[in-house]
């Protein structure tokens, strides 16, 4: 689940949703060329630790909270990586729903799905921490040419496992 673009994926979504405005996203953006991971603007708006910046994930949970038109929404970015897990349970106890964040890449998803697999131990925690919405995100469909059968294959895969996990 490491590298799925979790917080990329999470400030993407605040900046679109007009959580944070375009000069702030520009110095990131400038901010992380100059450490030679441009890639990461989005992922910046939570990842605020040194340590995450510099390692490119993220190690401790951040909350950031924006209002749209018709709801008051509170992110809370939890990591994704396996020594960290801890703090994605910290995370994940006070959600309302979550966002499993998929990557589609061949040998990503499978790794993440096979039997120790983050996305299954995350999905697997999340509904034990008492997170009964779950809305899943497939990312990175670019690395597979945006290939419906891909698509397929891990919608399959994915609704199969998290309906057993008891998500419906």
């Amino acid at each position: 689940h490491v590298d799925s673009g979790k917080s990329t994926t999470t400030g993407h979504l605040i900046y679109k949703c007009g959580g944070i405005d375009s000069r702030t996203i520009e110095k990131f953006e400038k901010e992380a060329a100059e450490l030679g991971k441009g890639s990461f603007k989005y992922a910046w708006v939570l990842d605020k630790l040194k340590a995450e910046r510099e390692r490119g994930i993220t190690i401790d949970i951040a909350l950031w909270k924006f209002q749209t038109a018709k709801y008051e929404v509170t992110v809370i970015d939890a990591p994704g990586h396996r020594d960290f897990i801890k703090n994605m349970i910290t995370g994940t106890s006070q959600a309302d729903c979550a966002i499993l964040i998929i990557a589609s890449g061949t040998g990503e998803f499978e790794a993440g799905i096979s039997k120790d697999g983050q996305t299954r131990e995350h999905a697997l925690l999340a509904f034990t921490l008492g997170v009964r919405q779950l809305i899943v995100a497939l990312n990175k469909m670019d690395t597979c040419k945006w290939s419906e059968d891909r698509y397929n294959e891990i919608v399959k895969e994915t609704s199969n496992f998290i309906k057993k996990v008891g998500y419906n």
